[in-house]
């Protein structure tokens, strides 16, 4: 077997750094694509458009952002995961990024092989609404309902493995009650149902769907952070009726998993320099409970190990 010259071996090397930094340098060269894994109208599309907007000011780039709902949100990452891994096609992963693999025997991508992690940007309570017309006014009263008509009450969430119907679950179990679970493609396509009384509950990130109460047309039970949001202080928490009760929403930035470790450190200091410029305040705590959902933005650096 023949050796390479270590000359060789060294010229090469230095050209795949060189070609590495340079997709940093040069990026982006053209149309950058925000992948949302959910309809339009939801939390997670708030976040989008706000990113979206803020991105192309800095970048001098158009910045689309491109609905691919379904499966869970499975249909956005499989088409950012197989997507050319040039940093301009981002996805708006979600907590079913991290749950789907344990609830699917066939995933159509590697999550740890297929995904480069680019940042966390936020972390939200979850609000259980329910219908102006449900005879319930908060948590204890939905509890003897729920066990007074086993099975009947309805609560819906943006989809299978999503935070919000892992919530719903935990819910069930702890409070010893049956409820019958709605999933939807989006937290936004059940506002209406919710709104008509056809649905009689739903959970959905605070931050999005709290300004339907506020409205008027939804009811607040209950948050499911382990303290009460900031940004409605009014609202209780679950574990204010069941003890120790607490479940998060989180959500990031994902980009194909070949993309050069130089970028993804480019597209995540970007990232950073947004929510700092944009008012958002970036913490390491995840509490939702220090921050508002308002401000529920933060920035994390790349791990070691990309």
């Amino acid at each position: 077997m023949r050796l390479m010259d270590p000359r060789r071996w060294v010229a090469t090397l230095f050209f795949l750094v060189f070609l590495d930094s340079g997709f940093a340098q040069t990026f982006p060269s053209r149309n950058v694509t925000l992948v949302v894994p959910n309809p339009p109208g939801g939390a997670i599309d708030i976040q989008a458009r706000i990113y979206a907007q803020k991105l192309q000011e800095r970048w001098g780039q158009p910045v689309v952002v491109d609905y691919k709902p379904g499966a869970g949100t499975l249909l956005g990452m499989e088409y950012v995961a197989k997507s050319a891994p040039d940093g301009h096609t981002l996805g708006m992963a979600v907590t079913p990024l991290v749950i789907l693999p344990a609830l699917r025997e066939k995933m159509p991508y590697d999550t740890l092989k297929d995904l480069a992690p680019v940042t966390m940007t936020g972390v939200s309570s979850i609000l259980i609404a329910a219908s102006p017309t449900l005879p319930a006014g908060n948590l204890a009263e939905l509890i003897a309902l729920a066990k007074k008509q086993p099975g009947k009450l309805t609560y819906a969430s943006p989809g299978l493995g999503s935070s919000m119907h892992l919530a719903g679950e935990l819910l069930k179990l702890e409070a010893g009650i049956d409820l019958l679970h709605v999933p939807f493609k989006g937290g936004a396509q059940a506002y209406p149902e919710l709104m008509a009384g056809r649905i009689d509950l739903q959970l959905d990130p605070t931050f999005g769907i709290y300004r339907h109460v506020k409205g008027g047309k939804m009811k607040a039970i209950a948050v499911t952070s382990a303290r009460r949001d900031p940004a409605a202080p009014e609202v209780p928490t679950v574990g204010e009726t069941l003890p120790g009760f607490n479940v998060l929403s989180i959500n990031g930035i994902v980009a194909a998993g070949a993309t050069p470790r130089e970028l993804v450190h480019r597209i995540n200091g970007d990232f950073r320099k947004l929510l700092r410029d944009a008012g958002f305040a970036p913490i390491e705590d995840h509490d939702v409970g220090l921050f508002g959902m308002c401000r529920m933005f933060i920035a994390t650096k790349p791990s070691a190990d990309y």
